[in-house]
């Protein structure tokens, strides 16, 4: 198993202050819950590291001496909880090698009377949490189902997002959007309409992250188009206006982000959220759910297809905006197909969210280039590089166009 440890010293004037960065760590879960000592645990830790015949270290095993003690009324003395606990942690990472290491080893402490652990970690010991709790009742139908299992992804990612960890912020925005479009698709079922304020703030807090995706997906778009070129070609100041530019707007729009994590409004949108999932009805033992119809969804894509062919040639900012509709109907019907099992429809809905995904980035490049191009000009510095990225990043889009109609085609046929 795989976990992350995040520490922080106390403050010696208050020591049953938790520190503000490993709060921010749980914000999503406590919320504005108060943060009290549950248990007091100390630790003996014997430790030998085993070594490789080349002298390299392989791995740490650590036998532990447990003395704990669980808060609980405060006029009562804490029961005394004693025991030892070994641990095998492996070197850094060698694949394949690794895991049957660790199936050598953990079979020889099987050997020496060891038994895997009833609990996840010391405190969970200490409280009685055992190491894989049952959860509640699963609700009774898919869409339900997959909103609820979204919901758990997106306080994962608001975690990886906190500790700025690399794609995070694109993962909590598609996961926002997966509960959004469920949500919206099947409003009836959730009891909600399409101006639901869920639904608003759903919305809100996707631009809010928009801004940090934005810029993260520009930086390493430019920095691997300017990689394939020859260095003769790279001319001026443009990995430091692309790329390096990008990467500081991505830190303002992450800050930005953090800024709406940390807000009330957040938290109150979280609590709609569990709220909801904890309301949704039980499906019952033999009992079928309710078939869940994808013909309004896909209805809107196959009119937002027919809208995009009557754009007039030449208008290239409405063709464009047209495009982006359809990508975000087939989206949306990707997902609710997703979640009621209609695999082929929701596999042609991705070709078509993920052709018009790379249209709407070749889009919103054009536009950043043509921007970067017109201020490096004023400057004075060399633009040819700029032009160069810009006709590639038309290319793509024209080669986007061109496969659209047969993506289109092979959709109505998993439909019907």
């Amino acid at each position: 198993e795989a976990r992350t440890e995040v520490r922080a010293p106390l403050d010696a004037s208050e020591p049953d202050t938790v520190p503000g960065e490993l709060r921010d760590v749980v914000l999503a879960i406590v919320r504005e819950r108060p943060l009290v000592p549950v248990a007091r645990i100390s630790t003996e830790r014997e430790t030998q590291v085993l070594y490789g015949a080349d002298g390299a270290a392989l791995a740490e095993f650590s036998n532990d001496h447990v003395t704990a003690w669980a808060a609980g009324d405060p006029d009562a003395q804490p029961a005394e909880q004693e025991w030892r606990e070994w641990e095998l942690e492996l070197a850094e990472g060698n694949g394949a090698a690794d895991a049957e290491l660790l199936s050598r080893l953990s079979n020889r402490l099987l050997d020496a009377g060891a038994a895997p652990a009833g609990h996840a970690s010391k405190l969970a010991r200490v409280l009685g949490t055992p190491a894989r709790p049952d959860g509640a009742a699963e609700p009774a139908d898919p869409v339900h189902r997959a909103v609820a299992e979204q919901v758990g992804e997106l306080l994962v990612w608001d975690r990886a997002v906190r500790a700025d960890a690399y794609d995070a912020v694109h993962q909590m925005r598609v996961t926002i959007r997966k509960i959004r479009s469920l949500l919206a698709d099947s409003g009836d079922s959730f009891g909600l309409s399409e101006n639901a304020w869920i639904l608003d703030e759903l919305r809100e807090l996707g631009n809010v992250l928009g801004a940090a995706r934005d810029a993260e997906v520009l930086a390493e778009r430019y920095q691997q188009a300017l990689d394939k070129l020859p260095p003769e070609l790279v001319r001026g100041r443009i990995r430091e206006r692309l790329v390096d530019g990008a990467r500081r707007r991505y830190q303002t729009g992450l800050r930005r982000s953090l800024i709406a994590m940390r807000s009330q409004r957040y938290f109150r949108l979280l609590d709609a959220l569990e709220a909801w999932v904890a309301e949704a009805p039980a499906a019952v033992p033999g009992e079928e759910a309710a078939p869940v119809t994808l013909d309004a969804a896909y209805r809107k894509v196959r009119k937002a297809a027919k809208a995009a062919a009557q754009v007039e040639p030449g208008d290239e900012h409405e063709r464009d905006l047209a495009l982006h509709r359809i990508r975000k109907r087939a989206k949306r019907l990707r997902y609710t197909a997703a979640a009621t099992g209609a695999t082929q429809v929701s596999e042609q809905a991705k070709v078509i969210q993920t052709l018009l995904g790379d249209h709407q980035d070749s889009v919103v490049s054009r536009e950043h280039l043509g921007h970067q191009a017109e201020a490096a000009h004023t400057a004075g510095e060399d633009t040819f590089t700029y032009g160069l990225l810009y006709q590639q990043e038309a290319d793509l889009a024209e080669r986007c166009r061109q496969q659209l109609d047969d993506a289109l085609r092979k959709l109505a046929k998993a439909v019907r």
